[in-house]
């Protein structure tokens, strides 16, 4: 990613949605932008492992969460996963575990914190459909910047 999301704000305008949900920095980059792919899901983080499992040729998956911050969605193993299958980063609306080993990685992350109790393993949730967060909508294949200074998604 070049521009920074401010400049992009600044050139393109309404043209994209910005978060305000004061997502945290958690992985090793910090700015990022890929494609989109999604997932909602609720404190069950068997789609998220399985879509990072497989090519993300520089996208980046937008997971919702709901908000939960009861469990977290992803960890170290999968994180390490999404890098090695060329993910550019994870937003996640609710939360993760393995803070300082997924901080080390080449890897954008957002999320809204951390909790080091595993979620539900089941399957349950959608993928690759439209996801709103904070009133954003997250539809797939468009893009989403992520930086310091927070979110934008393409209209």
């Amino acid at each position: 990613m070049t521009e920074l999301t401010a400049d992009l704000y600044d050139e393109h305008g309404e043209d994209l949605q910005s978060v305000a949900t004061q997502f945290q920095s958690l992985g090793g980059r910090a700015r990022f932008s890929g494609p989109i792919r999604t997932v909602s899901c609720f404190e069950d983080n068997a789609l998220v492992k399985s879509i990072l499992a497989t090519p993300g040729d520089g996208a980046v998956l937008v997971v919702d969460g709901a908000g939960s911050l009861r469990s977290a969605l992803m960890g170290d193993m999968i994180a390490e996963s999404a890098v090695t299958n060329g993910w550019a980063g994870v937003i996640i609306n609710g939360a993760i575990r393995d803070r300082v080993a997924i901080g080390a990685l080449d890897l954008g992350v957002k999320a809204l914190g951390s909790n080091p109790r595993k979620s539900a393993k089941r399957g349950f949730g959608t993928a690759d459909a439209v996801v709103e967060i904070d009133g954003v909508s997250f539809i797939p294949g468009r893009t989403v910047y992520c930086d310091e200074d927070g979110i934008l998604a393409e209209r």
